[in-house]
């Protein structure tokens, strides 16, 4: 292999052809029919991102409406007006609840509902509307669903998907399931929580069909993940290009393809528990009614089975964004390719066998043990992977932009979230800090400092190949700022909170705790204006930005071979692949010159 063999040397013949999202004059109701009943797997893809974006932005205002309601204790005290009435005043409003009654025995009393009871029901539909939105609606199918249909086909040098007519059939389920929700939030929301426990599921909201709705809609949006997974495992298996060997492949596609192993494997069993969650609330059959000799406990056993190696549904696909950023913008071979590669299948595998330890308080003591053995366990090949990402580092020449920034932020962020979860995952210390503000906390340094960083910083990364447009690179770093710091501000006041002994999911508490809820969501309100400000740049870039270069990082993955955006059918011909992902010591990056990517002295 020379140092200028590249991917672009050709089988076949070339032909000229126009971006994908060139509407060839088809006009406003062509071009919506265009994409409504379009099988390319770049503009579902971009489908995809529209909605999980939407959904981004309604889990986010139901996320701060329950910070600030979290700005001061829930407070109620009772008063009696002039003429007598009672008045109940909460945080400071006045609201007259009070009818004067008569009991049989002729007492006089008045009678008004509980304010505290009412609120606390708002907060509860708040929270619930946050969790389920943003893990069922957002999380799990960002990156997978809108990323992953996106490059996935360019990354392996293939026209589309295995199955296209499948994938287009996976976004119409996935937008059935997302219209369902909607639906049930519009009816008010539900408050039994985003992980459906019963007894919550089955006697909340009892003569109405909110949680019944909400229910559904997750059950249906399992049917576009499996789905989606099972096209995705094909598409790695037979689709590769010519030369691209299971170890010649980016490990952003062993990410992907990992997450949809867990994704074909783990999602049946949440679809069926949550059928089964729904004849329940509808005939009461007593699978998980204690009154009638059915076990709470059961629901969560199954739904944790699926539940927990969803989580590496969420952080699988961020780990192999954040391998693709710091190889590029490093300019350095990935360190450990195939211990990294390995390392997420090992993720895959672990990741069915700790659900459990969401139930210590549950389990006896000898499997309360297994499963605290079982959760260390998965910190092996997570720890792989990060210990290779710093060795990537190492040396390397760093370009300091949005994606890069993005990349150092998520190995800060979820450092953290995984060193805090092994004091959840020791029984000594869960004891204590079991359902208290540490776990929410923990979580969200998982889910949000990495997954959402890494979609972001992904984002930054093949925006210019999406779209064919660059952003306001120093805008993009002054929001990346402002969300870690907006973050951090946001969560690692959770930490304090929850070794004090904050319980999660109350509207209320006692004073001590009220400086850290408002320094928490002071941060949030920080958070919020960073990603609009990414927003912003984003749309300007649509509308005004620069026309970017097929190639502006210098990546050596078969996408840059792409022109930007990508036309219909991906290459102008088909790619013939001579040198790996990361081979940037010895390859010129397609597209570019040896100028503007100079190789080291002793290959140049």
């Amino acid at each position: 292999m020379t140092a200028i063999d590249r991917p672009q040397d050709v089988v076949g013949h070339e032909h000229e052809e126009g971006s994908f999202l060139d509407n060839r004059g088809l006009g406003f109701w062509g071009t919506i029919w265009d994409w409504a009943s379009t099988v390319d797997h770049k503009k579902i893809g971009l489908m995809y991102l529209t909605a999980v974006l939407l959904m981004f932005f309604l889990g986010g205002v139901a996320g701060l409406a329950v910070r600030i309601e979290l700005m001061e204790p829930m407070r109620m005290a009772e008063t009696i007006g002039e003429d007598g009435t009672p008045t109940v005043e909460l945080q400071g409003v006045a609201i007259d609840f009070g009818s004067e009654q008569t009991a049989e025995d002729g007492t006089k009393y008045w009678s008004f509902e509980s304010t505290r009871e009412s609120a606390s029901t708002t907060y509860n539909r708040l929270f619930t509307i946050h969790g389920a939105v943003m893990v069922f609606l957002f999380i799990i199918p960002s990156i997978p669903a809108a990323l992953g249909n996106f490059l996935l086909p360019l990354m392996l040098g293939a026209k589309d998907v295995a199955f296209p007519k499948l994938n287009l059939f996976s976004w119409y389920i996935y937008l059935t399931g997302a219209t369902i929700a909607v639906v049930s939030l519009v009816l008010m929301g539900t408050d039994t929580g985003w992980t459906f426990y019963t007894p919550y599921s089955i006697q909340t909201d009892a003569d109405y069909y909110r949680v019944f709705l909400m229910i559904l809609a997750a059950f249906v949006l399992g049917f576009s993940s499996i789905l989606t997974g099972l096209n995705f495992i094909v598409t790695v298996h037979k689709l590769r290009a010519p030369g691209m060997g299971w170890f010649d492949m980016p490990l952003f596609v062993w990410a992907i393809y990992a997450t949809s192993i867990i994704q074909v494997l783990a999602t049946p069993v949440i679809g069926i528990t949550l059928l089964l969650l729904i004849f329940e609330r509808l005939f009461r059959v007593g699978i998980f009614d204690a009154s009638m000799g059915g076990d709470p406990v059961l629901y969560q056993h199954f739904f944790w089975f699926y539940s927990h190696p969803v989580v590496y549904v969420m952080i699988l696909p961020a780990m192999g964004i954040i391998s693709e950023l710091l190889a590029v913008h490093s300019r350095k071979h990935i360190f450990g390719y195939r211990a990294i590669a390995f390392s997420s299948l090992g993720i895959a595998g672990v990741s069915f066998l700790v659900w459990g330890h969401h139930m210590f308080t549950a389990m006896g003591e000898l499997a309360s043990a297994v499963f605290s053995a079982l959760t260390f366990l998965v910190a092996i090949p997570t720890a792989i992977k990060v210990f290779n990402w710093i060795a990537t580092l190492y040396k390397g020449s760093i370009a300091i932009n949005t994606p890069m920034l993005y990349a150092l932020a998520f190995l800060f962020l979820f450092s953290i979230g995984g060193l805090t979860g092994l004091p959840l995952g020791a029984l000594a210390t869960d004891l204590h800090l079991h359902d208290s503000y540490f776990v929410v906390a923990h979580f969200h340094y998982v889910m949000m400092g990495g997954t959402v960083i890494a979609f972001i910083g992904g984002l930054h990364h093949w925006w210019p190949k999406m779209f064919g447009k660059m952003y306001n690179e120093k805008v993009g770093m002054f929001a990346c700022v402002l969300v870690f710091i907006g973050f951090n501000t946001t969560f690692f006041t959770q930490f304090i909170l929850g070794t004090q002994g904050m319980p999660r999911r109350y509207a209320s508490y006692v004073d001590e705790f009220q400086l850290l809820h408002q320094i928490s969501t002071v941060g949030s309100w920080l958070l919020a204006i960073g990603f609009l400000i990414h927003l912003g740049n984003f749309l300007h870039s649509l509308i005004a930005g620069p026309k970017a270069p097929p190639n502006p990082w210098g990546g050596l993955s078969l996408e840059w071979e792409a022109e930007s955006p990508p036309t219909a059918h991906n290459f102008h011909h088909e790619p013939l692949v001579k040198h790996g992902p990361y081979d940037f010591e010895s390859v010129v990056p397609p597209h570019c010159s040896e100028e503007e990517f100079p190789l080291p002295k002793s290959v140049s």
